[in-house]
């Protein structure tokens, strides 16, 4: 991976665990893993997870995808972002939670831009209350799956 850029540039081979532990960070990678482990228990068997490569300039991210973009986590060094679109319908949803937010990341979907396609929120998760707050607005893009015994 190219060591001068934030991205991950490297066209070779997607990150594997190891790269990616070194590119973020112990505590970026852990939370990172954090956030990974909630969508896998938080939807089961919903999403197959696929590394995309966006050219040197944007490098490698994370995407989670059914039929409609659900997320996509973009590593940088020493942190890593997720980037959420909100269509209409689901704007209308995450305005009703946006109270129940941290300051960090009301402020991102607040700034967020707004295009045809929808609103494009990129929150760097910089600390553990962030995993919160994308956690909320995750379940605004797709209702939770309970478990059933």
């Amino acid at each position: 991976m190219d060591g001068l850029t934030p991205r991950m540039t490297g066209r070779e081979k997607e990150p594997d665990a190891k790269a990616l532990s070194t590119w973020l960070g112990r505590r970026a990678y852990k939370r990172w893993m954090r956030l990974v482990h909630f969508i896998d228990i938080t939807y089961p068997g919903v999403f197959a997870p696929e590394w995309l490569f966006g050219g040197k300039k944007y490098g490698w991210a994370l995407r989670y995808k059914k039929s409609k973009s659900f997320c996509t986590l973009i590593p940088e060094r020493n942190q890593f972002f997720v980037q959420i679109v909100f269509g209409k319908a689901e704007r209308e949803k995450a305005q009703k939670v946006l109270h129940a937010l941290g300051p960090d990341v009301r402020a991102a979907y607040m700034k967020a831009k707004t295009y045809y396609d929808g609103k494009w929120l990129f929150a760097a998760v910089e600390r553990d209350e962030v995993l919160n707050d994308i956690g909320k607005l995750l379940a605004v893009k797709r209702q939770v799956k309970v478990a059933k015994d």
